[in-house]
């Protein structure tokens, strides 16, 4: 680590700690500002969570666990979130648990017919929405041709300026806590509302959504069959807005380790070392200048030891890699790297693409963060997710 980014840490984390919050804010955002803008391959896309790490606020004021207010949604909002025709519906609602409450956009495919479907959750990444997350990932047109519902919980600004999830706070790294037990609460609406299919429930992430993605699912593994991490970082890898500068930047999760306090470095290791394997899929650009790649290296070490070592070790042993060269039909090159259990499924897959930046592999135009290169991450999570349905006895 290079002695500016050490200093610019230093500083961000004692201006943190003194309560100095927006100080600390604007001192990173303008160290910050050209590394950041470097990573981008969209004129605007997630603004990095140290932008706004210090500002959480619990929305006041509590409410029913499920306060769900829908509202459909026809014709031109479709549009915006890349579906086209049919009778879908994109509805909006509101859901509080405890004391948190969030916004969210559902999308239900046309021709249900009573059929318990799948459900996909799709964590945004920051100064993003559910229409912009829609409309880069094209999962709502996916969702209308395979047949499946799409959820988008919507971070708000009253719980972060920048709309990031807060996944460097050790308030929502937690099984039962803050952010990961408000969209746990509500997949488990969505769940019992319409009717989906309990074994086919995945989630996935951009960014600080995919940094949430790895913590919603290692929290809740009863509830998500599998997790999809497009440029994220592994769970409890930061507790702090210095520490998130530190491992985005670098990806060496040990230093963050060595440097939190002992209560922090239990829920962190937990995190990074949890006991139960989640089928995950990871998506990284190797010229990421926001999140280091080796992050999403880290997020597939974090499945694999808990697959060799967790509870379900005998079920799932772990073998070697199997690797892939290959090319898009758009030429972006890349590598994939896939872990099987003795039972041949696939508990892993790294797509490592080849001089990619912080944008959503395959992603449409029309939304934030996207690069239209390829491969399609949008598919090949489909396909990961939809081979990994969960048993009765677990993953």
């Amino acid at each position: 680590m290079n002695n500016k980014l050490a200093e610019l840490m230093r500083s961000a984390t004692r201006l943190t700690q003194t309560k100095h919050l927006m100080e600390a804010t604007e001192a990173i955002q303008n160290a910050l500002r050209g590394t950041a803008a470097a990573g981008a391959t969209a004129a605007r896309g997630p603004v990095p969570p140290w932008a706004s790490a210090g500002s959480f606020v619990l929305p006041g004021g509590a409410k029913a666990p499920w306060g769900v207010d829908d509202v459909a949604v026809k014709g031109e909002p479709h549009a915006r979130a890349g579906v086209q025709g049919g009778s879908a519906e994109f509805t909006s609602g509101a859901h509080t648990h405890g004391a948190l409450s969030c916004r969210y956009k559902l999308y239900q495919p046309p021709g249900q017919d009573g059929k318990a479907l799948p459900l996909v959750v799709m964590l945004h990444g920051c100064t993003q929405n559910a229409d912009d997350f829609a409309a880069g990932t094209g999962m709502n047109e996916r969702a209308r041709d395979q047949g499946f519902y799409v959820l988008y919980p919507q971070q708000g600004a009253q719980a972060n300026p920048s709309r990031c999830w807060n996944w460097f706070e050790p308030q929502h790294q937690q099984r039962g806590l803050g952010e990961p037990a408000l969209i746990a609460s509500l997949t488990q609406a969505v769940i019992q509302q319409h009717g989906i299919d309990a074994s086919r429930v995945y989630v996935a992430g951009l960014s600080a959504g995919g940094a949430m993605a790895v913590i919603v699912a290692a929290a809740y593994p009863e509830l998500f069959a599998a997790v999809g991490v497009h440029s994220g970082l592994p769970g409890g890898a930061a507790s702090n807005m210095g520490e998130a500068l530190m491992v985005m930047q670098s990806g060496q999760v040990g230093i963050v380790m060595r440097a939190t306090g002992a209560r922090a470095a239990r829920a962190a290791k937990a995190l990074l070392h949890p006991q139960g394997a989640v089928p995950t899929i990871v998506f990284h650009g190797d010229q990421d200048q926001t999140v280091h790649p080796r992050n999403g290296e880290q997020v597939i070490a974090a499945a694999l030891g808990a697959g060799a070592s967790g509870s379900n070790a005998a079920a799932h042993p772990v073998g070697q890699a199997s690797v892939e060269q290959g090319v898009s039909l758009q030429g972006r090159r890349y590598t994939r790297s896939t872990r099987h259990d003795a039972q041949g499924q696939a508990l892993t897959e790294h797509w490592l693409v080849h001089g990619a930046g912080h944008a959503w592999s395959g992603g449409h135009a029309s939304g934030s963060y996207t690069d239209a290169s390829g491969p399609n991450a949008t598919l090949e999570m489909l396909r990961f997710f939809f081979e990994h349905p969960k048993t009765r006895g677990g993953v």
